[in-house]
């Protein structure tokens, strides 16, 4: 019984360390570049010895696709599934709720994959190909599907959902010119939820919903 309540400790301690590091990561991702970012910085910005990081990650690639995976399943788990039944119109605001609560809760996650992407994605040319790919093509399908029962306007699915990605993404990747703009420090309370209901409505009058 104390091996396991060990074995459990130990897990929360590694479970702990390593988001604790990945959040380091991220920052230093994002102000640095992967390629200006370095073990050490990392490890100043955690709190931790260099010795700690690489305990844990072995290298800088590996903690690189460590925070690019974490952000990856944050938006899937988001997200969640879609199915046939639920109809255009919940399938649409499902997304774009998902998307938006992301890029106000977790702007650092949109922003590092925003960077990896413009710089060519090196690091998930494969996620591109596989994942990706076949998560956009099953989604347009479905869209294509609702479009075909004439339940929804005759939009092109795949432009949809880039224009969904990119609406929603902008209140991340552009936090800082959005804020400038408006006049504000940081995002207010109401911010999130005014977005979702404007995004939400804009992209169901275009899809002949509401």
């Amino acid at each position: 019984m104390n091996e396991v309540k060990k074995e459990s400790k130990q897990g929360t301690i590694r479970a702990l360390s390593e988001a604790k590091i990945l959040e380091a990561a991220q920052e230093e991702f994002i102000l640095q570049g992967f390629k200006g970012a370095t073990v050490q910085s990392i490890a100043d910005r955690a709190g931790l010895p260099k010795a700690n990081i690489l305990y844990y990650f072995k290298n800088k690639d590996n903690i690189y696709h460590a925070v690019l995976e974490r952000t990856l399943d944050m938006w899937d788990q988001g997200i969640g599934d879609i199915e046939p039944e639920d109809g255009p119109a919940a399938a649409i605001e499902k997304i774009i709720a998902s998307k938006v609560k992301m890029s106000f809760q977790h702007p650092g996650a949109s922003k590092i994959y925003a960077m990896e992407i413009i710089q060519g994605a090196q690091h998930l040319k494969e996620f591109a190909r596989t994942y990706l790919r076949k998560w956009v093509r099953e989604k347009a399908a479905l869209f294509q599907h609702w479009i075909d029962t004439e339940q929804m306007a005759d939009v092109d699915p795949y432009h949809l959902i880039f224009a969904i990605w990119s609406t929603t993404q902008h209140y991340a990747d552009f936090e800082t010119q959005i804020l400038t703009v408006m006049n504000q420090a940081d995002y207010e309370e109401q911010d999130e939820q005014q977005v979702i209901a404007f995004l939400t409505d804009f992209i169901l009058r275009g899809c002949g919903l509401k």
